[in-house]
């Protein structure tokens, strides 16, 4: 709520609605801070009066229940006891759902939780010093030579890409590689030198448009350098591989597309997503 919610209802709700519930995410935000000024707030009370008094126009009476008043006392609830998160039962509330999973007989239920809680640490412990088996409950294959590989699994086929779009990929690579950082250093004083009364923004857009050319020349006729250097120095090519099912480190990956697809043939539905 306080961070993905506002994200999440961009474009799907009536501008009214969104910005009351996005001030409201913001409010939580606030409170749920590891450090409050106690000077704001005041201006905290007052702003979640004006947030609950936009909730009642925007949603129906039956809405507004015990719990949406006490968020009016939250504000007051910091003031005498100190900042939210040293005393919220998010993680508590979190460990009862999983102590309730552990129960299998309601006749027993101290009984089925310890039980429950026993056996899971025993299996941790066997798992943990036991490295050539596989973890229980995870799949043989997704765990079966653990390490950082990539793979194409479906879908495989050659996009051409325009050459300024692949420039720009190239260019933004080379701005986020460490051992980039001194050439790119080095060549905004060039054209900084060659240009000194030149605005700022001018030198960086000529920075960007000349710098691959001078990079790769820089790099070439230096015998010396790492072998990243000469790669990323090389560029890309124009014909790239495209998947709708991708492997990275053991995890799988879809495209949105294949994603509905799935989506779609699982709910029994034939539907061709296009």
């Amino acid at each position: 709520m306080q961070q993905l919610l506002p994200v999440a209802i961009r474009g799907i709700l009536p501008k009214n609605v969104r910005h009351t519930i996005t001030r409201l995410s913001s409010f939580f935000s606030s409170i749920s801070c590891k450090v409050i000024d106690p000077s704001n707030l005041d201006e905290l009370q007052n702003e979640i009066v004006v947030i609950l008094c936009e909730l009642e126009m925007c949603f129906p009476p039956s809405f507004f229940d015990i719990m949406v008043h006490l968020v009016v006392h939250l504000v007051r609830e910091v003031r005498l006891c100190g900042p939210v998160h040293l005393r919220w039962m998010y993680p508590v509330e979190r460990y009862m759902k999983i102590l309730k999973g552990y129960v299998k007989n309601h006749y027993r239920l101290q009984a089925s939780m310890i039980e429950r809680y026993i056996a899971e640490e025993s299996i941790e412990f066997c798992s943990e010093y036991m490295t050539k088996e596989n973890p229980i409950g995870l799949p043989a294959d997704s765990w079966h030579h653990m390490c950082f590989t990539s793979k194409c699994l479906r879908g495989v086929n050659i996009v051409s890409k325009s050459q300024s779009e692949v420039l720009q990929a190239h260019l933004y690579i080379l701005n986020n590689t460490s051992e980039v950082i001194p050439y790119i250093e080095a060549h905004k004083a060039i054209v900084k030198v060659n240009n000194p009364r030149e605005a700022k923004k001018w030198v960086l857009m000529e920075h960007n448009r000349t710098f691959m050319p001078w990079f790769k020349d820089k790099v070439f006729k230096d015998s010396t350098t790492i072998e990243t250097l000469t790669w990323l120095a090389a560029g890309l090519k124009f014909d790239v591989i495209s998947c709708t099912t991708y492997k990275l480190n053991n995890c799988i990956f879809y495209t949105k597309s294949m994603d509905e697809k799935s989506t779609i043939q699982n709910s029994g539905v034939t539907l061709e997503v296009k």
